[in-house]
């Protein structure tokens, strides 16, 4: 697959990922994001699509490359929990 069109799949899929909360804005006072959150949420997806495409590219054993897209996933995981909802209480939530 070229280069070209695993950076097109990706941006589809964030763009989609980004439709869901749009979506729920039309139907409901209980999501509210503010263009800066979509951009956040964006660039947080983005990153983490860029990331895993390029480990799975460059690692070169099945089990590094899990390892190191475990390891990708449960940090986009925790940066997003701490810019959602402060679980950690540092300056990037707000707190």
């Amino acid at each position: 697959m070229s280069i070209s069109k695993r950076y097109l799949i990706i941006l589809s899929l964030v763009l989609v990922l980004l439709s869901i909360p749009f979506t729920a804005m039309q139907f409901s006072s209980e999501v509210n994001w503010s263009l800066f959150d979509f951009l956040v949420a964006g660039g947080l997806l983005l990153a983490l699509g860029f990331a895993i495409d390029f480990v799975a590219r460059k690692a070169k054993s099945f089990n590094n490359k899990i390892i190191a897209i475990v390891a990708i996933v449960i940090s986009f995981l925790l940066v997003w929990a701490e810019l959602a909802v402060g679980v950690f209480g540092t300056a990037l939530a707000g707190s």
